[in-house]
């Protein structure tokens, strides 16, 4: 019976179900789909090509954009597209699968500091590498300054899963995503960072108010652990709250909304299975005490990675949205919000046959997209209406 649920599920290729639909799924109730959504006349631009895998764009107070490439390029794109030369003076990055250069974005007193910070898959001894974050200032066409702030211990072989965005809070805090490395019981391992949400102060030290500050089988830094691969992270404008996408293996891609030293229960508990098409050795199911049900998920795996939420445009017809990359579906996800709730989904971009990196919402009211290639693009898309 179980494995007919499994077959079942990765059968409802488009459809997302909610916190309150995995509960019942979880329970052996059937799972709902989300409503869909519909929308015509979104506007698209191409405003950059030519770009080498690019991971992550931050959008510049003065129109232009900074943009990652994954080989460990940093490059100014202007607003009117045109690519400048890499930035010198970017920390050195293990370039192996999935490592590289990732994310980047401008520190909350960019305009007097000048400030950014990268994540980066940070080269170890013997061909070891793990997630790290520096801070660094942006000059016209080098950095200075560079300090890295933290690093993922212990640094482990293989090249996937580094995760990782980097959002602040507000609050003078920043928190890293990451992943686990593809080494799956670390996860669960308190000792250990990879898998784990990390919160840190905008200096890199740790807050005295982190969850598990004073345990000794802990590390100070995690806010929350049992995480997979966390490739997208946002705040709500209209909360605060923190909501994190993190890709499942052949199915359970995930959204939760990750709070002090909650368990997520990867590899005990997921809505996928392994890549062969086993069940994943680890897994007791899709449940277990002390573990967190996921937010919302999808049966068959989108392959999540940058998110971005649209909100406070009451005119717009994507008002309280939040947008989603997909990488192996190849396309861009919206999602309809009320409150926190997910009532409705929209594919975008569905016949451009490019994997989404990234997504950022712009003060014009634009999104931002960026597509994985050797020769991939910056986009604008405008929503239907403007």
């Amino acid at each position: 019976m179980a494995r007919q649920m499994v077959i079942l599920a990765l059968a409802m290729a488009s459809f997302g179900c909610s916190s309150q639909q995995s509960s019942a799924a979880a329970s052996g109730g059937a799972a709902t789909p989300a409503p869909k959504a519909t929308s015509t006349g979104m506007k698209v631009e191409t405003i950059a090509k030519g770009l080498d895998h690019p991971w992550s764009v931050a959008l510049m107070p003065d129109g232009s954009f900074l943009i990652t490439e994954r080989p460990g390029r940093l490059r100014h794109v202007s607003a009117d597209g045109k690519v400048g030369e890499p930035i010198a003076g970017v920390p050195g990055v293990f370039a192996q699968g999935q490592g590289g250069l990732l994310d980047v974005v401008l520190a909350p007193d960019f305009a007097k500091s000048k400030k950014i910070y990268l994540s980066f898959a940070e080269p170890g001894e013997n061909d070891t590498a793990g997630t790290a974050v520096a801070t660094a200032t942006l000059g016209d066409t080098a950095l200075t300054n560079l300090r890295v702030i933290y690093r993922q211990q212990p640094k482990l072989t293989g090249g996937g899963h580094f995760g990782s965005r980097i959002v602040f809070d507000g609050h003078g805090h920043v928190f890293i995503s990451q992943g686990e490395r593809q080494d799956r019981p670390t996860a669960q391992k308190l000792d250990m960072l990879q898998g784990k949400l990390v919160r840190l102060n905008l200096d890199g030290s740790v807050p005295r108010d982190n969850p598990f500050v004073g345990r000794k089988d802990a590390r100070p830094e995690i806010w929350s652990y049992g995480h997979r691969n966390m490739q997208g992270l946002a705040l709500d404008p209209r909360t605060g709250t923190l909501w994190e996408s993190e890709h499942g293996p052949r199915g359970g891609d995930e959204i939760n909304l990750p709070q002090a030293g909650k368990n997520y229960g990867w590899p005990i508990i997921t809505y996928g299975i392994d890549y062969p098409g086993y069940k994943i050795s680890e897994s007791v199911g899709t449940s277990a005490p002390g573990m967190e049900q996921p937010h919302h998920y999808w049966p068959k795996s989108p392959a999540l990675s940058g998110m971005a939420f649209y909100t406070g445009r009451p005119g717009s017809a994507w008002n309280d949205s939040l947008f989603l990359g997909s990488l192996v579906e190849m396309n861009l996800i919206r999602l309809s919000l009320k409150g926190n709730a997910i009532v409705g989904e929209e594919r975008l971009l569905a016949d451009g046959g490019d994997r989404i990196r990234d997504v950022r919402v712009g003060n014009d009211g634009n999104v931002y997209v960026l597509t994985d290639a050797d020769d991939g693009k910056l986009l604008r898309l405008t929503p239907p209406g403007k």
